[in-house]
């Protein structure tokens, strides 16, 4: 079986394959990497390749130039998260395609679980920079700790579930927000189902996991940021597009005790330097790192890797993507 490692970015193809490349070449007739346009319309070789790998940069190509280039091409595996910019016309021709998302979500939940848990203490708030600032008495109990606080999960797809299941190991009250589940469904999960007003407003912690699709963009805004209490804090490591963020500036502005922490942004990532996201003091910006770095990117490989052996040997995979999923897909 002829295969290939593709992406317009090379450093991705060097830190995501680095350990599983060598166990392709011993499996497979592993070609040369495919790193451009150029490659894609010159080489010779791609005409016999039935797969390919990829990640981050994976071209993005017509329904013509798939028949032409790679007219026996059957399955794409793709060590990243989101496949909606270039899967529909792959699926059109014939081309299954998987996809790592799940691994993606693994060190999303990881950081989204650890930042609840300083919040419910905290942290964020109560940094000492000074001797006279060493105080952790809390009379208005505005920082619940872990003991029944109430934390809201909005959106209880892929991460939010992983969340979900790593707050259970804790004495944490779970209300969540999907408007794609059921009551029954959610307490499945071990959690609450509430409206979006009641998780605003009652829980002193909320994290965003909302899918990114159209029907979500603005989703949240001064009726929901407005309703925080107190001490609550907003966890944002999905997606910039559902916050309306001028009403996130106003809400934080309104209660300098509320806080948000965020790793991604919207209408542009990073903000432009005259956001005032730099500036307030009860918000932290990370540079969009909740996601796979590091040597976090390698566990994509390998799902991929697990995944391709299930497919050659005619087993039961679990990331294949479909042309009905791609409308809802993050």
């Amino acid at each position: 079986m002829k295969c290939v490692i593709a992406s317009s970015r090379c450093d991705n193809i060097k830190n995501v394959y680095p350990l599983i490349r060598e166990k392709l070449k011993n499996e497979v007739e592993l070609l040369d990497d495919l790193t451009s346009i150029e490659d894609i319309e010159n080489r010779k070789d791609l005409k016999d390749v039935e797969v390919i790998f990829s990640t981050w940069g994976m071209f993005k190509l017509t329904e013509e130039q798939i028949k032409r280039v790679f007219p026996n091409l059957k399955a794409l595996f793709y060590a990243a998260g989101t496949v909606k910019y270039f899967a529909e016309p792959f699926l059109n021709c014939g081309v299954r395609i998987f996809s790592a998302w799940q691994a993606n979500s693994v060190p999303v939940a990881e950081v989204t679980f650890a930042e609840i848990l300083l919040s419910l203490k905290g942290f964020f708030q109560r940094e000492v920079k000074q001797r006279s600032e060493w105080n952790n008495s809390d009379p208005e109990n505005g920082y619940p700790g872990c003991y029944k606080a109430n934390v809201g999960i909005i959106g209880a797809g892929s991460i939010g579930k992983s969340v979900i299941s790593k707050l259970r190991s804790t004495d944490i009250n779970i209300k969540v927000f999907d408007a794609f589940l059921s009551k029954e469904q959610i307490e499945d999960l071990g959690a609450e189902k509430v409206s979006l007003e009641e998780l605003f407003s009652t829980c002193d912690v909320i994290s965003n996991h909302l899918a990114n699709v159209p029907a979500t963009v603005g989703m949240l805004d001064h009726n929901c940021f407005d309703k925080m209490k107190k001490y609550a804090t907003f966890i944002n490591t999905g997606r910039g597009a559902q916050i309306v963020e001028a009403d996130l500036i106003k809400a934080m502005e309104d209660c300098p005790t509320r806080m948000a922490l965020l790793d991604v942004t919207d209408p542009c990532e990073p903000p432009l330097e005259t956001s005032k996201l730099y500036s307030l003091p009860n918000i932290r910006l990370t540079p969009h790192i909740a996601g796979s770095i590091g040597n976090e990117v390698q566990r994509m490989a390998q799902y991929m890797y697990e995944e391709f052996n299930a497919y050659k040997n005619g087993e039961k995979t679990r990331f294949e993507v479909t042309i009905k999923m791609l409308p809802t897909m993050a």
